[in-house]
């Protein structure tokens, strides 16, 4: 057989979708100017989809530092990797800056997130060694336990009383095989905007021997007093044994970076492989990063600004009667009920009726009759903004209610 033909028969789980769904719901495009409102087929959109929660993406400050290093190093410096010949005193000293930020004694800047993520996971554990993680972990992680060729055992989210069992069945196996006990979580759930129960998870290390990782790519810049992170936020740094951020969230960049001792930092960049093998981030990303890193540390207004609009969104949302789950965080979920054609029709009609643009998720990211629509508030919003979108999510979900979305195909204007 053709290794091609399966494509013919089976298009996967979205592409099954992407004659109706492509350029509208599936690979839309949106243009213009980074902000609040965007550009989509021709029409200005109230934009809820952008991973910019401190405003970051267009800050005078932040474009002026960007145009300045790209104009000087270009985008190929430094060439290689970092290992071999792009390494520099500038991705140090954002090392650096990130190390104190976060209260670890190192850290090491990483390309990509999803990329270093799964990458960590490989590097850090050896066949004898078990990993104990939660079921709503990320892709990423999900991807770096595929390449584990230990043992593995998963806790319904968030759920500390099967944690624990699961903890005592790895505590067994890992003395059997000789290894140690891995813990996976994330600081904020990226769909569902709750967070992982660090304070509760870091407790149980008094009856279990095991260290901590934590992807906290929707907590670094927003969460705790500082903005360092939903470690910071819960005042157990210290317990967090693998701290792990992006810059994709609050940065509005590219890039990533691990944070932990100084001796398993040093492990992990002689041996992560997605490193050792990858081109150094350029030189222009870096130095936005240490713009950026300014900001985030010396001006609390644009963390101010980012929390009293998820306050005010969220507060308002709840008051019409929505659902927003259990979030604890600027990640701010609206559940419904319904299909997923009428989870296209609700979206059409936000974007075509309101102008309103924000993510859908179905089944099987959420349950069958579950629709989930995600918003992510940034410091850029207005409240104008925040109190359009309140009214115009009450309207819809009325709408949803009265059965005026039902629909046996994904609705779009084609």
């Amino acid at each position: 057989m053709d290794i091609f033909d399966k494509i013919e028969r089976n298009r996967g789980p979205l592409g099954q979708y992407q004659n109706d769904a492509e350029g509208y719901f599936m690979f839309p495009k949106l243009e213009g100017e980074i902000g609040p409102y965007m550009k989509f087929k021709g029409r200005m959109m109230l934009n809820w989809s952008l991973n910019n929660y401190l405003g970051l993406a267009n800050h005078p400050e932040v474009r002026k530092a960007d145009a300045e290093a790209a104009a000087q190093y270009g985008l190929a410096y430094p060439m290689g990797a970092r290992m071999m010949s792009g390494q520099t005193d500038k991705h140090e000293e954002l090392e650096q800056r990130l190390a104190r930020f976060v209260k670890r004694e190192a850290a090491y800047v990483v390309n990509y997130g999803y990329q270093a993520m799964f990458s960590i996971i490989d590097t850090l554990l050896s066949r004898n060694d078990v990993v104990v993680y939660d079921s709503e972990a990320h892709a990423c992680i999900i991807d770096g336990l595929r390449l584990h060729m230990g043992k593995r055992f998963v806790y319904p989210h968030n759920n500390m009383e099967k944690l624990e069992k699961e903890l005592e069945r790895a505590t067994k196996l890992a003395s059997e095989t000789k290894g140690g006990v891995l813990v996976i979580t994330e600081g904020v759930f990226g769909m569902s905007g709750d967070l992982g129960k660090l304070d509760q998870i870091v407790a149980l290390k008094k009856k279990y021997n095991f260290r901590l990782l934590i992807d906290d790519a929707h907590g670094f810049g927003t969460m705790g007093p500082t903005g360092a992170g939903t470690d910071e936020h819960f005042g157990v740094q210290n317990e967090v044994d693998i701290y792990f951020g992006t810059f994709a969230k609050s940065m509005a960049l590219i890039g990533g970076f691990v944070a932990s001792r100084k001796d398993v930092v040093d492990y992990l960049r002689y041996n992560m492989r997605s490193q050792i093998f990858a081109k150094s981030l350029p030189m222009a990303c870096v130095i936005g990063a240490l713009k950026r890193m300014d900001l985030i540390e010396n001006d609390p207004s644009l963390r101010k600004k980012l929390w009293d609009n998820v306050k005010a969104l969220q507060a308002g949302l709840k008051a019409k009667g929505l659902n927003l789950g259990n979030s604890n965080s600027p990640v701010t979920p609206v559940f419904l009920s319904g299909n997923p054609f009428e989870a296209t029709a609700v979206v059409y009609d936000l974007r075509e009726n309101y102008n309103i643009f924000c993510s859908m998720v179905t089944y099987p990211v959420v349950p069958k009759g579950v629709i989930m629509l995600r918003l992510i508030p940034t410091a850029a919003h207005s409240m104008e903004d925040i109190e359009k979108t309140i009214n115009a999510f009450a309207e819809v979900a009325e709408k949803l209610k009265a059965g005026k979305y039902q629909a046996d195909r994904v609705v779009t204007g084609k």
